[in-house]
């Protein structure tokens, strides 16, 4: 699959670039992006939740009535989870949700869904470029270059850049990456994915290793 390569300023060039059909023209495997999409969120939750359990409760553990005679139901001490302020009965206590999933499965995944975006046309590639400074108002007016100042976009830099970082962090529904940390979550939440020119190979050569 080719796809023409655009300037910073939004005109198209006379470049295309080839995009790998190992990588971008897989049948898509809808279970393992449902997996590795699990998995990423899974791995953001902190489970640091907690509930004091009764034996965990401050107070007496003296029996608040006798059994028999009150006309009540029968009751232990004032930690019983039936009171209130009372422990409470199978509460969340911390835990690690995380989970293992294979890299095979992990880079079917985002193979699948970049196969995704080049079947729906929702990739695009810009020519590599730098900013001499951060600033908010030049990624704005690239989006703006682009079209996709209303969609949510992922921008996939060969390598980490501050400049660019910088300047598109606090614009809305944007989100700047590098090709080595890309995730099937990112990939899918985009509506068009923006590559620099250099990070395609990369990306490639990171999903199609052995």
């Amino acid at each position: 699959m080719e796809v023409a390569v655009i300037k910073y300023s939004g005109e198209k060039t006379s470049k295309k670039v080839n995009l790998s059909d190992e990588v971008f023209g897989i049948e898509p495997n809808d279970h393992a992006i449902y997996l590795d999409v699990k998995s990423f969120l899974a791995n953001q939750r902190q489970g640091t939740h907690k509930s004091k359990q009764r034996n965990e409760i401050a107070g007496s553990s003296k029996k608040i009535k006798k059994q028999k005679g009150t006309g009540g139901a029968r009751a232990g001490n004032i930690k019983n989870p039936q009171f209130k302020g009372g422990g409470r009965i199978f509460g969340p206590t911390p835990r690690d949700y995380s989970f293992k999933l294979n890299k095979k499965v992990k880079d079917l995944a985002r193979k699948s869904a970049l196969s995704y975006k080049a079947k729906d046309n929702s990739i695009s590639v810009l020519e590599d470029f730098n900013f001499e400074s951060a600033k908010t108002k030049q990624y704005a007016s690239l989006l703006t270059a682009l079209k996709l100042d209303d969609k949510k976009t992922l921008l996939i830099l060969p390598e980490k850049n501050k400049n660019i970082v910088l300047s598109g962090r606090n614009i809305q529904n944007t989100k700047i990456t590098t090709a080595d940390q890309i995730n099937t979550y990112d990939l899918m939440h985009a509506d068009n994915v923006i590559f620099v020119e250099s990070s395609i190979s990369k990306v490639e050569n990171l999903l199609n290793k052995e």
